[in-house]
């Protein structure tokens, strides 16, 4: 039996019921097995036991009343990972599927990815299955600061410093952080995703979007290939959705697709700037479903089949898709898919949008794939930059901070490859998770047995 075998056992054992954590243990533990073995100091101070068990994992009551004036409960989490290198860092997710498995998952993911941007941050992550969608602002509103009358005890600049993620947008950050102001009595950047006129940083909301395009240009670079002209799937029609179609057009390329929970639109002319701007206010302001593109557009519209085995979406012929929208969301045929309609490369916008047997898929048929960890790092490490202007008290121009951001990708892109080259070929799912693991071990190592 191998090493890696062996270690999951022991990982589902102490983490039963836990399967998207387990996953994410398994796709970082088998791309470290010849590391490893070739360094052995790191098995002999048990650091691989030591990083897949949580620094702190706090679970709480969160009791609110709804615009009816019923009484409502949700659970509320967050897992503090690692702060090896940093204070722990990671967004909040609210969203009916969030579980502790998940919450650790993303946290789990959280180290490797922070380690990978350059900035001193540690890996954390939270949120609650409560889902904000249908909600009143004023609902809204009064379940962020039941929330945050419990989190407040655990977060601060220099501690713990959470940031949206699915379901906690500009809005509830704002909610979220009065009511820490509130609590703490201090006006600190315990938030990141802050409105502009109260410490948030320009680029921000565009980060993680432009982040993987920036990451998938310096890949095309690698075989002398560049975003003009080339067709691209996205999924999702978030934040990063919106905001990677947008930096895709800025580089003369074409988005074809966007979707929600609901299904996806087809739009084979294009999402212009002018389409995009209604979906930015079709999906921020009104919060409506992306199939009011299509009725406005006249495209094609596919609504969502739960019962189907694979996702149409990824069934289009293109050159380079931007899997945006959540966990798990392209399985095995879904990539086969993707392989036989001529997509080269792969930019994950979301935390692990691929499948074990996918990624197998990708890699085998040696296809630019870039992991999630090392793709949508533009989020955080924007994050950490806003961090960084609140410590000064000083606000950087957009352009600084996206010289900043691109900087960034284009390091974790050499990072990759430095850790990730095999015969010509760049594994960057072996190459994120070396660079970031001998990062954070290596901090681990220094500092003793903690």
């Amino acid at each position: 039996m191998s090493q890696t075998q062996d270690f999951m056992d022991y990982v589902v054992a102490r983490n039963p019921g836990q399967p998207e954590f387990q996953q994410a243990v398994r796709e970082v533990v088998q791309s470290l097995e010849d590391f490893l073995s070739r360094n052995p100091r790191y098995a002999r101070a048990k650091v691989m036991e030591r990083l897949i068990e949580p620094e702190r994992a706090i679970m709480f009551r969160v009791p609110w009343q709804d615009d009816r004036g019923e009484f409502q409960v949700n659970r509320g989490f967050r897992v503090e990972f690692s702060s090896a290198i940093g204070p722990y860092k990671g967004g909040l997710r609210f969203h009916a599927s969030v579980n502790l498995s998940i919450i650790k998952f993303l946290g789990f993911e959280q180290i490797f990815k922070n380690a990978l941007t350059t900035l001193p941050m540690g890996g954390g992550k939270g949120g609650s299955d409560f889902d904000p969608k249908g909600k009143s602002d004023n609902e809204v509103m009064r379940f962020c600061q039941s929330f945050m009358n419990e989190l407040f005890r655990h977060i601060g600049p220099n501690t713990d410093v959470p940031a949206g993620d699915i379901g906690v947008g500009g809005r509830e950050i704002g909610f979220l952080f009065g009511q820490y102001k509130r609590l703490r009595n201090e006006f600190t950047g315990v938030l990141t995703g802050k409105s502009l006129n109260w410490g948030g940083s320009l680029i921000r909301p565009e980060a993680t979007g432009y982040g993987a395009v920036y990451i998938a240009a310096e890949m095309l670079a690698t075989r002398n290939d560049a975003f003009a002209g080339k067709k691209c799937l996205v999924s999702g029609s978030g934040n990063v959705a919106q905001y990677t179609v947008e930096k895709l057009n800025q580089l003369g390329a074409k988005a074809v697709t966007l979707s929600d929970s609901s299904g996806f639109i087809y739009d084979p002319d294009g999402i212009t700037d002018k389409k995009l701007a209604f979906v930015l206010e079709l999906k921020n302001v009104r919060r409506g479903r992306i199939k009011e593109y299509a009725e406005k557009f006249n495209c094609e519209y596919v609504p969502a089949d739960p019962g189907a085995n694979h996702n149409p979406l990824w069934d289009i012929k293109a050159d380079c898709a931007f899997p945006s929208a959540t966990q798990n969301e392209i399985n095995a045929k879904d990539a086969q898919n993707m392989v036989n309609n001529g997509v080269k490369l792969i930019s994950e916008g979301a935390n692990m949008p691929t499948c074990p047997e996918g990624i197998d898929i990708f890699v085998d048929n040696k296809l630019l794939y870039c992991p999630g960890k090392a793709a949508n790092a533009g989020g955080v490490a924007t994050s950490g930059l806003e961090m960084s202007q609140n410590a000064l008290r000083l606000n950087w121009t957009r352009e600084e901070v996206d010289n900043r951001l691109r900087i960034i990708m284009k390091t974790i892109h050499a990072q990759c490859v430095e850790c990730g080259e095999e015969k010509g070929y760049v594994n960057y799912v072996k190459g994120a998770n070396i660079a970031a693991f001998k990062k954070v071990a290596d901090s681990m190592l220094d500092q003793g047995l903690v």
